[in-house]
């Protein structure tokens, strides 16, 4: 809720008062709606209710918007808990699991807002599409932990490629995102997981 502070400041140019934390949700809700690019500061001054001139005092760009939208996309939609489960095939069949629901959710675009996000970009935004990259090479670098892990304490075979099953997985998650947003239901989604699963209890000890 965006509240005036007064007439006579607003004429002064002082910008207006508002929830940051409020008008940044309503940002990654839009940028995850229609990407990066896909969004003006028009786009995002309207949906955020806020003028331009308050937009650049909170955020300074609309490339820092975005990255403050992203780690609010992290910390509120896209967390999981998947790495507290002790097995190692349970803790990727939980975050496929979230990965179908959260992927999925009434009320929120479906697909997910980091696995596809700014692929491709012109050459203004670059920067901004290898913070993307480095966001998706960061998750894979944590599957691969958690599966050396699997194999030191016995879980997986010793000649399991936990490159490649970490670049497997995060394709998967890639893919049902790609899934999401051409409307596949929770239940596709699931099915998707349950096949990746399967190639994961292969490399079962």
């Amino acid at each position: 809720m965006i509240t005036v502070i007064n007439e006579e400041k607003r004429r002064r140019g002082r910008p207006p008062a508002f929830d940051r934390a409020e008008v940044l949700s309503r940002a990654a809700i839009l940028f995850w709606q229609r990407g990066y690019e896909g969004t003006s500061i028009s786009d995002l001054t309207e949906a955020m209710g806020i003028t331009p001139q308050s937009l650049y005092a909170a955020f300074g760009s609309k490339a820092e918007l975005y990255r403050d939208a992203v780690s609010w996309y992290l910390h509120n939609v896209g967390e999981s808990g998947w790495q507290e489960a002790e097995d190692v095939v349970d803790a990727f069949r939980a975050l496929l699991e979230d990965t179908a629901v959260n992927f999925t959710r009434p009320g929120y675009p479906p697909g997910c807002m980091i696995s596809t996000a700014v692929l491709t970009a012109a050459v203004e935004n670059i920067d901004v599409a290898a913070h993307m990259s480095q966001l998706r090479e960061a998750n894979v670098g944590r599957f691969v932990e958690r599966l050396r892990r699997a194999i030191s304490e016995g879980q997986l075979r010793p000649d399991a490629d936990v490159t490649a099953l970490a670049r497997f997985l995060g394709a998967i998650i890639q893919g049902m995102a790609v899934q999401a947003r051409d409307g596949a239901d929770t239940a596709t989604l699931r099915d998707i997981a349950d096949m990746a699963i399967a190639q994961l209890e292969r490399w079962r000890v």
